[in-house]
């Protein structure tokens, strides 16, 4: 990809952005490795589907984020760009191989999983998800995984499907604030977004737990607050915050650039409220520099860190 189609450079076609969003895209090399790589197992990654801005920075340090159950969502929400389909086609059956053997060819320590809402499944396509943890362990037993589910639609055996397989972090989104919610998601609620993180904080308690929000939507400072508030009363270990930036222009429009300052401001107070670690910036996604998250967070050694020495 040139980068003149680099997703950075649509967005800004579209609507000027503040200074502090502008910056040089690496090298083309690099990313082409991982490209090409991704194309030649026919996988889909939630970096090219849902035209993250760091895709290019991404593939040239060799990690993407899988994007399992195919790159067809049974759910349309205002900020996402992954396409849309009420009867999206057929699980791929070797999805866990290619993704595991694709982990292996890029040297992966610590892989990112990430799925579409397949709401026209029983499960919710948890058992596929837990197929590929199984694949990525056999062929890659030290590469630690996180996985960011969706709700599968409070589908609470099959979320303990992908619980019993222990991932070393566990995120599920809380995307923004209570009062926005039912604007900004589709069927996902607030309210089981906390139940779910309850969940598997309480049945995962050696792995980290993990939920991240967007910000720029509307939402008030006091609504941060309350959300930052929530997270921590369920012993939320890791929150990501970033700038929304819409994908298209059907997409949900930006309502604030919140200023870098802004976001350094709520890294502290996310601290004072107790949260172990908090990743905010504007271009911090859920899954943004996550193996640097995760080996940071360990090597804290708190006494209160799950996996901390």
């Amino acid at each position: 990809m040139d980068q003149e189609n680099h997703p950075l450079n649509i967005i800004k076609e579209r609507e000027p952005l503040p200074s502090w969003l502008h910056r040089k895209l690496p090298s083309k090399k690099e990313y082409s490795v991982t490209d090409n790589l991704i194309n030649q197992k026919m996988l889909a990654t939630v970096c090219e589907e849902a035209k993250c801005p760091n895709r290019f920075e991404c593939y040239s340090k060799k990690t993407a984020t899988f994007l399992l159950l195919g790159k067809i969502c049974t759910r349309a929400c205002g900020f996402c760009e992954i396409g849309y389909s009420k009867t999206p086609p057929p699980l791929d059956p070797l999805e866990g191989k290619k993704v595991a053997e694709s982990v292996t060819t890029l040297g992966l320590k610590h892989v990112v999983l990430t799925q579409v809402a397949r709401d026209d499944l029983e499960d919710g396509g948890a058992s596929s998800i837990v197929n590929t943890i199984k694949e990525i362990r056999k062929a890659q037993p030290c590469c630690t995984i996180e996985v960011l589910i969706s709700d599968l639609q409070g589908n609470m055996d099959a979320i303990d499907l992908i619980l019993g397989e222990k991932p070393e972090i566990f995120n599920y989104n809380v995307e923004t604030v209570r009062r926005l919610s039912p604007k900004v998601r589709h069927k996902a609620t607030y309210e089981r977004t906390i139940e779910i993180l309850t969940r598997a904080k309480r049945k995962l308690p050696e792995s980290f737990i993990k939920s991240g929000l967007m910000l720029g939507l509307g939402e008030e400072d006091y609504e941060i607050e309350e959300t930052l508030q929530d997270l921590h009363s369920i012993g939320i270990d890791i929150v990501t915050m970033g700038q929304y930036l819409k994908p298209s222009k059907r997409k949900l429009s930006v309502k604030e650039y919140v200023h870098p300052d802004k976001f350094a401001s709520w890294k502290v107070k996310g601290e004072e409220l107790g949260i172990p670690f908090i990743y905010s910036g504007p271009y911090v996604r859920s899954s943004y520099n996550a193996g640097a998250v995760f080996d940071k967070l360990r090597s804290l050694g708190d006494s209160e860190s799950p996996l901390g020495s």
